[in-house]
């Protein structure tokens, strides 16, 4: 692609720009006139080719598809790609319910197949303009049936934002506006918290009218999902908004935003203890999903917080109770290791094999349950920790899932590996429970907002609090605790837990990390990311450290 190359919309009417460079010997232009002629290209030869696309295959597509959604004619665009019936109305939407009236495409250099490209653009709404810019990509492969050189369709070649079944629109936005704070009354916004960009819109869409706010003018994209929110990508005139308090501390917020930046793949959560009131959420995906509070993976021996309660509740043990620490141990004909292979043979305590993350010590305890053994943990989770119950959170939200196991799954399910899903909200609030003693349901916004009803879960037992947060405790500060190292520099009284989850066809474990200190409890995951204490535990750190 030569990199003087633009292709514009110029006062409402379709052209290329050629900026001062040309095209060698293949004209762009032939055959794009007239709603889709035929062309010259190797791609309309009666060969079938096969093979990986040529450099000049590249050029030659991308150029070609650009200047077809250039000029506005949708469908020689969709002819340039493999799924023409998708592509089609997507492209003519561009203009005709996008209102994009101008705009200029700036190709850069091909990498590979892919073509990055800059757009600079004017929307147009009911007499009010406003300028519009971002970056995209296509990608050229080779068609299945034809062998002809095509963009590969996906509707993140017009928006980088665009999902499948999605759709762009400008007009009097869905919803009204919103200001939202933080529990001080500052306020919240994408371009200083970018991870609260997809929480703003849902609270916006629940509590925009119920604020007393004022819808205005506004291109967005229309959610895929019924239930979704809109997100608004360009306003062009701004509509009153009502404000929305939210429990966010824009101090734990801000840290919760370096803290992710750390690692890729990385997603964090911190509640409130005495509360339940969320106080940061954060993630940094390639996917842009919000893996904080709507992910369901196994969260690795983090759950040995909830393991442990189930194993001092049925009498099997305490934090000062002698434990075994083998390296292995078997179970209905499958043996689990722990890491390295570590055991540990000075007559360690339940509390000691908790701070080194031993496996085995949390699978033996539990053969003497017997027929309960296969739903001890799951009810252990829902009854005292609130895992499963349908948190009214304020927005969307995944509430965890232990579920019944068997044989060997459910040995699995005690390190926190099996069908067992959570994500980083899910653990900041086991750990929270873990401190205060009493599960108190996480929540962005207060519950008379709306008259939601909270879920509620029963008391820990006399003492298991306390057992559970002296462990935490010790993992975070003696020596030989894998949560000491991360933990180094928060100040106050602190506890932590770390996980390793092992993930079907990845080479490197999930790195999970959970820990509190003084009222403010945080879980982290960076999705392989290996040791909990070398990846989440640096992100969880961060966190606490700007709380109370």
């Amino acid at each position: 692609m030569r990199s003087g190359a633009k292709i514009g919309i110029v006062g409402g009417a379709f052209a290329l720009v050629l900026g001062g460079v040309g095209y060698g010997a293949y004209n762009v232009l032939d055959g794009l006139g007239g709603g889709g002629g035929g062309t010259s290209t190797a791609a309309d030869s009666s060969e079938v080719r096969t093979g990986p696309v040529t450099e000049k295959e590249i050029a030659e597509t991308s150029e070609k598809f650009l200047a077809a959604w250039a000029k506005g004619d949708a469908a020689v665009a969709a002819e340039l790609t493999n799924n023409k019936g998708d592509a089609e109305p997507a492209l003519a939407g561009y203009s005709e319910t996008a209102h994009v009236t101008k705009a200029v495409i700036t190709p850069g250099a091909a990498t590979g197949s892919t073509v990055p490209y800059t757009v600079k653009a004017t929307v147009s709404y009911q007499g009010t303009s406003k300028p519009w810019s971002y970056a995209s990509k296509l990608t050229v492969v080779r068609g299945l049936t034809t062998g002809h050189a095509l963009v590969d369709w996906e509707p993140s070649v017009i928006h980088p934002d665009l999902a499948k079944g999605e759709s762009l629109e400008t007009g009097e936005a869905s919803s009204a506006a919103i200001e939202a704070v933080d529990r001080n009354g500052q306020v919240l916004s994408t371009e200083k918290y970018p991870s609260l960009g997809g929480i703003l819109d849902e609270l916006r869409k629940k509590y925009g009218e119920k604020a007393g706010g004022t819808a205005g003018i506004e291109t967005w994209i229309n959610s895929a999902n019924a239930d979704g929110a809109d997100r608004t990508l360009l306003t062009l005139v701004k509509g009153k908004p009502g404000q929305v308090q939210t429990t966010l501390d824009a101090k734990i917020q801000a840290a919760a935003e370096r803290g992710v930046k750390k690692f890729a793949q990385a997603s964090v959560a911190a509640v409130e203890p005495s509360t339940g009131a969320i106080r940061a959420i954060a993630n940094n995906r390639d996917d842009a999903f919000d893996a904080a509070r709507q992910g369901r993976v196994a969260p690795g021996s983090t759950m040995k917080i909830i393991t442990a309660a189930m194993i001092i509740q049925n009498g099997l043990g305490g934090e000062n109770t002698p434990v075994e620490c083998p390296s292995t141990v078997p179970w209905v004909g499958v043996v689990f290791h722990n890491l390295d292979d570590f055991s540990m043979t000075d007559n360690p305590t339940l509390k000691r094999a908790f701070a080194r993350s031993c496996n085995t010590a949390f699978i033996k305890p539990v053969l003497p349950l017997g027929n309960k053994r296969d739903t001890a943990l799951g009810t252990e989770a829902k009854q005292y920790f609130g895992i499963g119950l349908n948190w009214q959170t304020g927005m969307v939200t995944v509430d965890g899932e232990v579920p019944t196991s068997s044989d060997a799954e459910t040995a699995a399910s005690f390190i926190g590996q099996g069908k067992i899903q959570m994500n980083p909200l899910n653990m900041a609030s086991v750990t929270a429970t873990a401190v205060r003693g009493q599960f108190l349901q996480p929540y962005i916004v207060p519950k008379d907002l709306d008259n939601r009803t909270f879920a509620t879960a029963s008391p820990l037992p006399p003492g298991v609090s306390s057992q559970l947060k002296n462990m935490l405790r010790y993992t975070a500060t003696s020596g030989e605790g894998t949560a000491t190292q991360a933990m180094a520099g928060v100040r106050g009284d602190k506890g932590a837990k770390t996980g390793s989850a092992e993930v079907d066809g990845h080479a490197t474990s999930d790195s999970w990390f959970a820990g509190f200190c003084n009222d403010l409890a945080a879980a982290a995951l960076v999705q392989s990311g290996g040791h909990g204490g070398d990846a989440a535990g640096p992100v969880v750190a961060e966190v606490l450290r700007a709380g109370p």
